[in-house]
């Protein structure tokens, strides 16, 4: 505190956001994708064509379906991601006669026909990885997560002590300035998109509070299971007492959004066809802020409503809306929107951040052309994440089209593509000079989404001149959305080329510090 209050918090400001920030980085752009998940999805599996336009009828057609192909089975389930959804997803548990090799799920589309889609883990890898991180344990991975947020948390509030103007900078945006554009560009993103940037990071701790702080639970409860079982309540089916018909699905599913005023996004069906057959109709993820579903419970035969399950309380509903805000699922194609171009702000305020500090001290160096290993660690590190990640991102979709159709394990030849992707992007910027680095990786971005919509039209039947003469929205936004990125790597590409064929500042040459965010 020698230096004073602000300058303190400069300071930490600094150290927190460049020792997490990679990242975090990696965290808020895998997160702001998310907000897409479903349409990633979508075009990941274009062998689905239709979606589910009216759930009663699409829970119906499913039922029927497996009352086709999986008629022993002990248990039913069907599934739908909400209205955006490509499809369903069904599971059945086979009967003790069953071969040990029969098969337990299948996808259908909203028609309630197979769908023989290609394997892939679509836009639900992107949206897991920024949380669970994939490669690394789910325990320690949702830890360090969690460490990370609460550094931008430290990030967020120190950042907004050391602002002297945090008016003005909302309005000051200095292009071709060097280090004071990358100043402008952190201080813009971050104090213009502010409310939302603690909000997701705040209600993403609230997500995992039960990982990061469990003794309310082992206050409460014998075990974790225990808690499990009494906040999410998953009955066991009963014991079979003789085969009855199972009654229609689709006036229970009707019949249950009336009461809600909400769709329905499950049906699981215990014992179909035998007199205890339960027929339990949930909440979809996207019917409401809150992502804590309820659900009513019907007898099977008669139809008649034999319970339900409403979560409830005031600390349940405030994690549960919490949590909800946090996802975005409830939001229309208008907020979704929202949503995303406000993450794009977080990543803009990560990386304008890391940048920052390579270009602050670099001009401090005794000689700029040949700095210290730490600074050079540092700015390969930036290059690996910041032009790395959106590389390998665009390798993921590539591999989507470009692997065979066929096969098994091909969702993880999708994932392995991405991080080969991710680690050749690191390897690239070890071994080339920096400036050289920079533009070949985001000329090389540029080119991976450039070439996205050329491969989905060279393989596939969907390109973008015909979803767009079909209006498929989903299938021409995602591939004009790949353009536009390609567009803006291109340009950052073409930036960084003519800055790197400028003349290098002059050794020792350090600019005025404009506030105290260029103190540290």
């Amino acid at each position: 505190m020698k230096n004073g209050f602000r300058q303190s918090m400069a300071w930490l400001h600094t150290w927190t956001g460049l020792l997490l920030g990679w990242l975090l980085f990696a965290i808020f752009v895998t997160g702001t994708s998310s907000y897409f998940q479903e349409e990633i999805t979508a075009w990941m599996t274009p062998e689905v064509r239709s979606r589910p336009a009216d759930a009663p009828e699409s829970f119906a057609a499913a039922t029927r379906w497996l009352a086709r192909e999986a008629p022993g089975a002990g248990e039913w389930s069907i599934y739908s991601a909400g209205k955006r959804a490509a499809g369903l997803q069904l599971y059945w548990v086979n009967g003790p006669d069953a071969p040990a090799d029969a098969p337990t799920s299948a996808r259908l589309d909203g028609a309630g026909r197979k769908s023989d889609a290609r394997e892939t883990r679509g836009g639900e890898f992107l949206y897991r990885f920024h949380y669970d991180l994939y490669y690394i344990n789910w325990y320690w991975a949702r830890w360090l997560v969690g460490i990370a947020a609460m550094a931008m948390l430290v990030a967020i509030l120190s950042g907004i002590v050391t602002h002297k103007k945090i008016i003005a900078d909302f309005f000051l945006l200095r292009l071709g300035k060097g280090q004071r554009s990358w100043l402008d560009a952190h201080n813009a993103s971050s104090v213009l998109f502010l409310p939302f940037i603690l909000m997701i990071t705040y209600t993403g701790l609230v997500s995992l509070a039960t990982h990061y702080m469990p003794w309310g639970i082992a206050a409460n409860y014998a075990s974790e299971e225990k808690f499990f079982e009494a906040t999410f309540p998953w009955p066991a089916p009963p014991e079979k007492a003789g085969a009855a018909p199972l009654t229609a699905v689709a006036p229970l599913v009707g019949r249950a959004e009336r009461i809600w005023g909400a769709g329905a996004g499950s049906v699981r069906i215990l014992n179909p066809g035998d007199r205890t057959a339960r027929i339990i109709v949930s909440t979809a993820p996207d019917s409401g802020m809150t992502v804590r579903q309820r659900s009513l419970t019907f007898d099977g035969v008669t139809g008649r409503l034999v319970s339900g399950h409403n979560p409830s309380g005031a600390a349940t509903s405030t994690e549960g809306t919490m949590i909800g805000l946090h996802a975005g699922r409830f939001a229309s194609a208008v907020l979704r929107t929202l949503y995303f171009l406000s993450g794009l702000a977080g990543c803009v305020m990560v990386a304008s951040g890391l940048i920052l500090w390579t270009v602050k001290r670099r001009a401090r160096l005794h000689d700029p052309d040949q700095p210290h290993f730490g600074f050079r660690l540092v700015e390969k590190l930036n290059i690996g994440a910041i032009a790395g990640l959106p590389f390998a991102i665009a390798v993921y979709f590539l591999a989507n089209r470009l692997l065979p159709v066929d096969g098994a394990g091909r969702s993880d030849r999708e994932i392995t593509a991405f991080f080969a992707a991710w680690g050749a992007a690191f390897v690239w910027s070890a071994v080339r000079p920096s400036a050289r680095a920079w533009t070949e990786a985001l000329a090389a971005t540029a080119v991976a989404f450039a070439l996205i919509p050329v491969a989905s039209a060279l393989v596939t039947d969907r390109s973008l001149v015909a979803s767009l003469a079909a209006q498929d929205r989903v299938f021409a936004g995602f591939e004009m959305a790949m353009l536009l990125i390609a567009a803006g790597f291109g340009g950052a590409a073409s930036k960084a080329r003519r800055r790197a064929t400028r003349p290098t500042a002059a050794a020792g040459r350090r600019p005025r510090a404009s506030s105290a965010t260029e103190v540290a």
